[in-house]
């Protein structure tokens, strides 16, 4: 069996988050999306058995970085073989059964398309920006059948289905178990069959493990400083390091992160950083982030009703009460900011402190400065830091990546200026940062 993964419009209901990445390479529980999708298929991920459709603009980044390669966009692929054509945003049910090899079949998820098994006439009609088209045409041929699993339409919808992502994975994937060396260290509160702990993870004595409401994995070269507590389900990514934390639950980190203080029901992808005090909840955060000394955010509003998040500027009801933050690639945070309920930063910004709490939509390229929105750094400078901090985890940002975000300024630009003109338009003495700053 072979697979395909692709992205229709709704895709972009998911940004900031895939601004710089494709659909399927979200993070839901211990894996990725695509992860899911080949387990659930038995398909062996690599260029034999795998491939994707994906917005043009990030062919250069999935091309350039050796763990993100996928054979992309390539309808000589298509057209090898009979092939599953799945949609990146479906989540399969545990227990799911895929189709017999080679039968044409539609899988339906809450009445929308969810996957089809077609034969290469059909797969080679497949394009970027017209996944919809055509899983309409494969509807008008077929009823489909209805096989269950969840859609993952917007941020906030990862953030709530990790918990029960991670007690699926987990209890389907080989766990490590816990060796008689890490035993001496660490406290255990709650059943031990439900701790996974790689034999290379480093964990120091005082730090606590609580299974009690879920289980826990420690990946490979995991570094937990004393007075860490890690209660489940979480799952801690290969060489992420805790300094002293205190992870609540329903938390997904790595690899490679940094991370202290307080983080609940939470997705932080690779490389990002939240090394100091202060809360993390409910949120999503992107790759290369880093949240200075006590960036915290609130995930509840005062009177308990439903958060909004803004969706491309304009506010979008959530159906929930409890709902973080959202923050894009290489987006920095000053030491202090308060980020509201339900707030939406985008790519390569730089948000600093007010002393209040800062908007809650921030476009990408731009910078929160005395609480309000304003033009970003210049490219130049953005790419040089963005230089700097790859370089620490032994990574690098070249050509291939300043092309990229080159063309993400403009692509975003409408959004920006936008949100700029309405910074402008609310400005005024009556602005209380502006006064307190000689404004």
């Amino acid at each position: 069996m072979r697979l395909c993964l692709v992205e229709d419009h709704a895709a972009s209901g998911l940004e900031p988050l895939t601004l710089t990445r494709a659909a399927h390479e979200l993070l839901l529980g211990s894996s990725t999306l695509a992860s899911k999708l080949c387990r659930a298929f038995g398909v062996v991920p690599g260029p034999w058995q795998t491939s994707c459709v994906v917005r043009p603009h990030l062919l250069g980044l999935l091309e350039q970085t050796p763990e993100r390669r996928i054979v992309a966009n390539n309808r000589d692929w298509l057209a090898r073989g009979p092939v599953v054509v799945a949609n990146s945003r479906w989540v399969p049910p545990v227990g799911f059964e895929p189709p017999a090899p080679g039968v044409p079949w539609l899988g339906l998820c809450e009445g929308r398309p969810a996957f089809a098994q077609v034969l290469p006439d059909d797969a080679v009609q497949l394009e970027p920006g017209g996944v919809d088209g055509w899983f309409d045409d494969m509807l008008s041929r077929s009823s489909g059948t209805e096989v269950g699993g969840r859609w993952i339409d917007h941020p906030w919808d990862l953030v709530a289905a990790n918990e029960r992502a991670l007690e699926e994975d987990f209890a389907t994937q080989a766990s490590q178990g816990v060796t008689n060396r890490h035993l001496t260290g660490l406290a255990l509160v709650g059943p031990a069959d439900r701790l996974s702990i790689h034999e290379s993870a480093r964990i120091d004595p005082y730090t606590v493990f609580d299974t009690t409401n879920g289980p826990i994995t420690i990946g490979a070269g995991v570094w937990v400083q004393p007075f860490t507590r890690v209660e489940g389900p979480c799952w801690i990514g290969p060489r992420t390091q805790l300094f002293r934390a205190n992870l609540r639950g329903g938390v997904s980190i790595g690899p490679n992160c940094r991370i202290g203080g307080e983080v609940e029901a939470s997705i932080v992808h690779g490389r990002s950083n939240k090394y100091h005090e202060g809360f993390l909840g409910h949120a999503y955060v992107g790759e290369w982030v880093n949240l200075g000394a006590i960036t915290s955010n609130s995930d509840l509003r005062n009177d308990y009703g439903e958060v909004h998040v803004p969706l491309h500027g304009e506010p979008l009801a959530t159906g929930m009460a409890k709902v973080g933050c959202f923050i894009g690639d290489h987006t920095r945070t000053g030491m202090g900011s308060m980020i509201n309920t339900g707030t939406s930063i985008g790519v390569m910004c730089n948000v600093l402190p007010a002393g209040i709490l800062l908007p809650k939509h921030v476009p990408s390229f731009t910078t929160v400065h005395y609480g309000r929105i304003a033009p970003g750094f210049p490219l130049g400078q953005l790419f040089e830091t963005a230089r700097i901090v790859t370089a620490r985890r032994g990574c690098s940002f070249g050509a291939v990546e300043e092309e990229f975000y080159q063309g993400l300024f403009v692509q975003t630009r409408l959004e920006r200026e936008l949100a700029l003109q309405r910074a402008a338009a609310r400005r005024g003495d009556n602005w209380p940062v502006a006064r307190a700053a000689g404004l």
